[in-house]
């Protein structure tokens, strides 16, 4: 496997990074420590480093020569509200919060990168490093873009690289198209009329409206949505009443619905809304949804994407680059800027993910033997397309 040899020179201090970000896990838009560690590092490399986009966002720029081309190569920095129950040395010390999806990893690699490109500067052209605050949930992506990072930052194409457990450290993922589904949140607020529960038929029971609103949001996706298009409605929770014996006034709803076409978003906001209304309206209650469109489908644009494969097999061999991955339903707002600007999003195999060391969970942890191959992978990349471009 072709690693740049540099490197492996660094990859102990890159793995000492890694775990210092874990240990210390920042939530949406306070990730002020980690951004502080990063705009030193970049400073200390050499690069233009700003800051302020987002509100603890950092840029960091590598410019060498006269020509115009610019990438752009974006990490995540934020971490998740789980309390982490894994017990090696570098687990968070943070009560209540955990890297539980690597943006630990995600960050320790672009700088990694960042630090070989300074240094070697083998490209002609601009290299903009973006490390990007509240992914999760936060839409720090969207920030990012409606704040002016493309026009303060020019990029003719950016890209990202996500870890993935379930795929060999080694190999590398990717595909043109979508690559991650739209990801809405919606709640259900249903008024009824309360009672004391021995005597239910003097009131209107919410929690019969309500199981019923969860069953019927089902047939959505079976019953409504195109067998041939994916989509999931879920719910994450209902919330009301208080006492044993007492049937509520009111209850609440809430999940997430995911999708990958504009089309289907449409559909599932419309009957979501007909089905909370119907259904409460038969048992002569009232309900009101809201819908909140949250992510954008991450599509990836097709030449970029095949030239990130072709980069890819550079690195970790032909054999070892998954061109047809299947999508997934979770979701990224690294959406929010291949919506504005070329570009893909690939994955990084993080290993089997076994004993719970999986995306979101709380005995999760971001392989360190795969720093070196996606620091080699995001550096490669930078200088071919750069290349690329000047051809």
């Amino acid at each position: 496997m072709p690693i740049l040899a540099e490197v492996l020179d660094y990859h102990d201090e890159l793995t000492a990074i890694r775990r210092d970000i874990h240990a210390h896990p920042e939530l949406a838009f306070a990730e002020q420590r980690t951004a502080d560690l990063v705009a030193a590092r970049l400073a200390e490399f050499g690069c233009e480093v700003y800051r302020g986009l987002a509100g603890t966002g950092v840029i960091g720029t590598i410019r060498n020569g006269n020509t115009p081309g610019a990438i752009g190569l974006r990490a995540d920095m934020d971490a998740l509200p789980i309390q982490e129950l894994n017990d090696f040395f570098h687990r968070s010390t943070h009560d209540g919060r955990m890297h539980a999806c690597g943006h630990d990893g995600h960050t320790a690699m672009l700088l990694g990168a960042a630090r070989y490109l300074a240094a070697t500067r083998n490209f002609e052209g601009t290299v903009h490093l973006i490390f990007q605050p509240a992914e999760e949930g936060g839409g720090g992506g969207r920030v990012m873009v409606e704040e002016g990072l493309f026009d303060k930052f020019p990029c003719d194409a950016v890209f990202a690289l996500h870890n993935r457990p379930g795929i060999e450290v080694g190999r590398i993922a990717v595909r043109p198209g979508p690559l991650l589904a739209a990801s809405d949140r919606w709640d259900i607020r249903i008024k009824a009329r309360g009672t004391h529960a021995a005597h239910p038929h003097l009131g209107i029971d919410p929690f019969v409206i309500g199981a019923q609103i969860v069953l019927a949001l089902q047939t959505i996706t079976s019953r409504n949505v195109d067998p041939l298009d994916a989509a999931v409605v879920s719910v994450g929770f209902i919330k009301g009443g208080a006492a044993y014996n007492v049937i509520p006034d009111d209850l609440h709803i809430g999940g997430t619905a995911r999708s990958f076409r504009p089309e289907v978003r449409d559909l599932i906001e419309a009957r979501l809304g007909a089905i909370a209304r119907g259904v409460a309206a038969l048992h002569g209650a009232s309900a009101e949804a809201e819908y909140r469109r949250n992510y954008p489908p991450t599509i990836n644009h097709q030449a970029e994407s095949e030239f990130a494969a072709e980069v890819a097999a550079e690195i970790c061999g032909p054999d070892q680059v998954i061109r047809d991955v299947a999508p997934s339903m979770g979701a990224e707002d690294f959406s929010f800027m291949l919506n504005v600007c070329p570009g893909a999003m690939l994955w990084l195999g993080n290993g089997p993910g076994e004993d719970g060391c999986f995306l979101h969970n709380a005995r999760y942890d971001f392989n360190d033997a795969a720093l070196p191959i996606g620091v080699s992978f995001l550096a490669r990349l930078a200088e071919r397309f750069l290349e690329k471009r000047r051809a």
